[in-house]
């Protein structure tokens, strides 16, 4: 097999042959069905996140993959991270190059992943879930899943009385595209941001952008969007997603936190289900595992892989400094909390676009960490 080789391009200089080329891949890849790997998602990208460009991969003189990427000092990462996730190389089935192949040919000193699709044995496992509906739809697999999690389900639909009986009746809208609706949720996930400790991904500006230029596209079979739920006049919840095909994603959900016992955000995503699946949506993506309520909606996974990959030398060592500032905060206490920091580290890195910015983004989550290991060891066992 000839050599993998790759040129480095604007996204904007993408010409009609290789869209179409993309296009024909995804259309033979069905591992690459979310709309993060789409051109329009790329496109929009491209044009508002810093430093954004596509590795153009070739043998013996022939485009065999695309990989949009953003870089950040001398790390490489999925365009649009931390926001993006699913990334990996778009190429026909069989012709998809390995992480370590891909690695190499970019030559960054450090390529950061966190939801890689495609050959590897690099890094780690993570799994995400999905809601995949049969041919009988939103009501077949509410059926099934009530019989068998009632207790949970059972408890939403009391939620739902109680809610009415308090505030109104409830409606849900699907397909909303409102700036000031957008600007509502994001100062809710900014406040959620600063009860938790959580590095604000929204206040480098340019994520920010991203939504809003999302809500904007029109494209053919892809576009991004945001369902709502009203409780008489008052707005409870909205979530914002992005589709493609029959796949829809959900994406940044947000409810307000004084009705948390009503389970607004869970009670949205169901109508949105029921909503969507109206319209020809089969496969609703719920990103990572984690959240207790995921166990209970979703029939489904997928298994990406989380890695760093490191060009050995000097580079390699010094770009690890803040990653360092985060560790001292955590201290040693184990594999669980050493992922947590990576983790932090790699979503201010790609939200901040200088060093300084960076660096004062990890002492931030440092002191967060630190406080909160410090509030653990001070608790009083009951």
């Amino acid at each position: 097999m000839a050599s993998l080789k790759v040129d480095i391009v604007g996204i904007d200089a993408l010409g009609d042959a290789e869209w179409t080329a993309w296009r024909a891949m995804l259309d033979a890849n069905p591992a690459l069905a979310s709309p993060y790997f789409r051109p329009e998602f790329a496109r929009v990208a491209g044009r508002v996140s810093p430093s954004s460009a596509v590795a153009v991969f070739s043998r013996g003189g022939v485009t065999v993959g695309f990989f949009p990427h953003q870089r950040r000092g001398g790390a490489m990462q999925p365009l649009a991270a931390p926001m993006n996730d699913y990334h990996g190389v778009i190429a026909f089935p069989g012709m998809v190059p390995s992480l370590e192949e891909a690695a190499e040919a970019l030559g960054a000193t450090r390529l950061n992943l966190t939801a890689w699709v495609g050959p590897t044995a690099l890094g780690e496992d993570r799994r995400t879930v999905q809601v995949e509906f049969g041919g009988d739809g939103y009501d077949g697999w509410y059926a099934e899943r009530r019989a068998t999690f009632g207790k949970f389900f059972k408890d939403k639909e009391r939620a739902r009385r109680s809610m009415e009986a308090e505030l109104g009746s409830l409606r849900v809208e699907r397909d909303l595209r409102d700036p000031a609706m957008l600007d509502w949720l994001i100062d809710l996930k900014r406040d959620q941001y600063r009860r938790t400790g959580r590095h604000d991904i929204f206040a480098c500006g340019w994520t920010t952008d991203l939504l809003h230029a999302l809500l904007r596209e029109d494209g053919e079979g892809f576009g991004a969007s945001m369902a709502a739920l009203w409780a008489g006049d008052r707005l409870t919840a909205v979530e914002y997603s992005l589709h493609a095909g029959d796949q829809y994603h959900f994406w940044f959900p947000g409810y307000e936190p004084s009705l948390a016992r009503c389970s607004p955000g869970i009670l949205l995503s169901m109508d949105t289900m029921r909503l969507a699946a109206e319209r020809g949506y089969r496969t609703f993506d719920f990103g990572f595992e984690g959240e207790h309520y995921k166990k209970y909606f979703c029939n489904g996974f997928k298994l990406v892989r989380e890695a760093v990959v490191l060009r050995p030398g000097l580079g390699a060592t010094m770009s690890q400094a803040a990653v360092g500032a985060l560790n001292l905060a955590g201290g040693d206490r184990g594999d669980r909390l050493r992922t947590s920091v990576r983790r932090r580290w790699a979503a201010i890195e790609a939200c901040e676009t200088t060093p300084t910015a960076r660096m004062k983004g990890a002492m931030q989550a440092a002191g967060a960490a630190l406080a909160k290991v410090r509030a653990t060891a001070n608790r009083v066992p009951a």
